[in-house]
């Protein structure tokens, strides 16, 4: 077995080597045949080409078929990156629309707030709500004013609506806004028309009772509730919803502030009616004198 093998490769080597040298000699010679620079040889290129290039056709095939599958796939490639890109810039979009959307309640808050007609007299300050005390069981939220701003304890602060709360507690720099929904809230208010005078108790509902009514068969559901001015703490006739039935029988005011979107509260400035320690001081002076020469002459 080893002396066959031997003596194939005996036969094989010389053939291989007669076959290469052929293959290198028609190469060379149609390289010599492609540059001769001659009319006849130009011809006989000529129909060389148009006899062999045609029956090739099948053979560039697989290499259109290749070029093809590279050129869609650098397209796929271009679109899947456009895409991408796409999609990144959809994102910032819906980011911008986010931020136009909350400047646009921003901005009609604020209007809402312009809008609101209160007595000449009144001056007020608008805070930024920075956070709600995010309990069932108290209800309030924290403005951004506060001492330094001449905010005092007690006064009254509305949104555009209606009346949302009282200031409860004063920093320097922030201040504590009680709702009138929480349980601790309690505040004297006139219903129209009948002119009823009433207090309105916070319960931690969205439907605050009113108690403490004088004639209750005088008051309708739908009665227009606005706060009285009594005991001096609130500004008078400040809207702060309509009578509504409740569930249990009992007459509750739908608020109308929106208490969903508390973004800006404005905090009325309340002057407090001046203390009289000495019931003298009602008589002025010059009329005192008066007085006095009256008493005179009667004498």
């Amino acid at each position: 077995m080893a002396k066959d093998r031997g003596n194939s490769e005996e036969y094989v080597r010389p053939i291989r080597r007669i076959l290469i040298g052929g293959l290198v000699l028609f190469l060379l010679a149609v390289f010599l045949f492609w540059r001769i620079d001659s009319p006849r040889a130009e011809r006989l290129r000529a129909q060389i080409v148009d006899r062999i290039v045609p029956t090739f056709d099948f053979v560039l095939v697989p290499v259109t078929k290749l070029a093809d599958m590279v050129e869609n796939f650098q397209s796929y490639t271009r679109i899947y990156d456009q895409n991408q890109e796409l999609r990144r810039e959809l994102q910032q979009m819906k980011a911008w629309k986010e931020a136009a959307l909350q400047l646009e309640q921003q901005n009609a808050k604020l209007l809402d707030l312009n809008n609101v007609r209160l007595d000449p007299k009144l001056t007020y300050v608008t805070g930024v709500v920075l956070a709600d005390s995010g309990s069932p069981f108290r209800q309030s939220v924290l403005l951004n004013i506060g001492a330094r701003d001449g905010i005092v304890d007690g006064w009254a602060a509305t949104d555009g609506l209606g009346l949302v709360g009282r200031i409860s507690g004063v920093g320097q720099r922030t201040s504590r806004v009680i709702l009138l929904t929480d349980s601790n809230s309690r505040i004297p208010v006139t219903i129209q028309p009948s002119g009823q005078r009433a207090i309105l108790s916070g319960d931690n509902t969205g439907l605050p009772p009113i108690e403490f009514i004088e004639s209750p068969e005088l008051v309708r559901p739908g009665d227009r509730v606005v706060s009285s001015g009594d005991g001096g703490v609130f500004p008078a006739d400040i809207l702060v919803g309509q009578v509504a039935q409740g569930t249990d029988r009992r007459l509750r005011v739908r608020l109308s502030a929106d208490y969903e979107r508390l973004d800006f509260l404005r905090v009325l400035r309340s002057l407090r009616a001046e203390t009289l320690t000495d019931p003298g001081g009602l008589v002025l002076p010059g009329g005192a004198a008066s007085v006095q020469d009256e008493g005179g002459a009667d004498g």
